[in-house]
């Protein structure tokens, strides 16, 4: 009996995996693989070396025989290459930008064209010369008889496990286009809510970096005239604890101006590499999202997220527990992720999504109640979008009225800071003032 290599997806865990397996026939092997609870991706007949395409029907626009056969052998994909024109020092792409890409590839794909030749009419027009030299190794791969997805797995710096999932769900059913513009919604609905977070952050920290300037700016310039002042005119009398507090700072700034700016390197530095660690990631989710004021912010944008994800996902045609794995991998905070893990688990043991949701104490009451009214309607991937919409506007509310009370609260800090320094320098003039009047 012919033995074949293949390479499949895990249905339980979303993982890929590689193995062999003997069968009559690579149509045959595909079934049993199946049977086994994996999805096959690519299969390989060991004795000839022919790879045959993925056990699934041509993509629309996508690749295979005249006939729709998807296992008609095909020829080795080309290898791909070290690195593309130029040094790319960040991002071959923005995220913004791979939205309009993905906009732009559903419509033509939409319209009827094939998606070789969508690639080829984005690259043509492409300006970024880094994601256009992805698009045309993208189009190589298809050209060798390689599928769309095939072409994403070369690139997993540009595209995330969440785009090439749905892309081969798109292939799988044959309804790329419309999964295409689905993940296009949820790519635009994403930037903008992370541009709403960020709107509502990048204020604070513009305060915070002016007050940092200005007391910089008194301790280094102003505050040691002021200790000239002192020592000409109470020379042997003591100073306040506070005033003694300021000048040995301000001295400290002034003198040691390498060493202060070391410092601040130092504690920069220093918290990006604690923030990069197993427990100071896990310490920093957590106050991400139990810091008063900030921390409902950041839950409902991660509750948002979840869901979009989650409801596109399914929609798409991805199976509930790797899509379930597929949003756990992207929710950016570990607390969130540890939690799908354990829903994950329950799910794959035969329970529902709402009560393990609710078992993690993260999610809200509503969500968890609207998920479980979505299941028992048949009607989960609609009803996690429209959670989805309900909390993006919640954010929106969020954003606005956190941004209104920020702005007393720079001022209150300021005053605070700059009074303090302006108390620790007015008591001793009272002294000098005193010791005048005596005289």
């Amino acid at each position: 009996m012919p033995k074949f290599t293949y390479i499949a997806i895990e249905s339980a865990t979303g993982k890929d995996k590689k193995g062999s397996i003997e069968s009559a026939n690579a149509e045959q092997a595909a079934l049993d693989l199946k049977a086994m609870g994996l999805l096959p991706t690519s299969i390989t007949a060991a004795a000839a070396g022919l790879k045959v395409g993925a056990a699934k029907p041509a993509a629309k626009g996508g690749s295979g025989d005249a006939g729709g056969n998807p296992f008609v052998p095909r020829a080795e994909k080309p290898k791909k290459k070290k690195s593309g024109p130029g040094l790319s020092l960040g991002k071959v792409i923005s995220n913004q930008g791979l939205a309009v890409f993905t906009r732009q590839l559903s419509t033509l794909v939409n319209a009827g064209m094939p998606i070789l030749r969508s690639l080829e009419t984005l690259a043509r027009q492409e300006k970024n010369l880094a994601f256009k030299w992805v698009l045309e190794q993208i189009s190589e791969t298809i050209k060798s008889g390689g599928t769309f997805s095939d072409g994403l797995l070369q690139h997993p710096k540009v595209f995330d496990r969440l785009y090439v999932n749905m892309v081969k769900a798109g292939e799988a059913g044959g309804v790329l286009g419309t999964v295409l513009d689905r993940l296009a919604k949820f790519m635009e609905k994403a930037e903008k809510i992370k541009g709403k977070v960020k709107a509502a952050m990048t204020y604070p920290l513009i305060i915070m970096c002016v007050a940092v300037l200005i007391v910089s700016a008194l301790m280094v310039f102003v505050i040691p005239k002021f200790q000239e002042i002192f020592d000409g005119l109470l020379k042997g009398t003591p100073l306040p604890l506070l005033t003694q507090f300021v000048l040995a700072v301000s001295n400290f700034m002034k003198n040691q101006i390498f060493a202060t700016l070391g410092l601040v390197a130092f504690i920069f530095f220093g918290f990006k590499f604690a923030v990069k660690t197993r427990t100071g990631k896990n310490v920093m989710d957590w106050i991400q999202i139990n810091i008063p004021a900030f921390g409902p912010l950041f839950l409902k944008a991660a509750v948002g997220r979840f869901t979009r994800t989650l409801g596109t996902l399914l929609s798409s045609g991805v199976p509930i527990l790797q899509a379930i794995i597929i949003t756990r991998d992207t929710s950016g905070n570990v607390h969130i992720a540890a939690a799908l893990n354990k829903v994950h688990d329950r799910v794959k043991e035969g329970e529902g999504v709402g009560k393990p949701l609710e078992a993690t104490k993260i999610f809200p009451t509503m969500v968890t109640s609207m998920v479980e009214v979505g299941e028992e309607t048949g009607a989960l991937p609609e009803m996690l979008t429209r959670i989805a919409d309900t909390y993006d506007d919640e954010v929106d509310n969020a954003v606005t009225s956190i941004t209104s009370i920020i702005e007393p609260i720079m001022i209150v800090f300021m005053a605070v800071v700059v009074g303090t320094i302006v108390i620790a320098l007015f008591l001793p003039l009272v002294k000098i003032i005193q010791t005048l009047s005596g005289g």
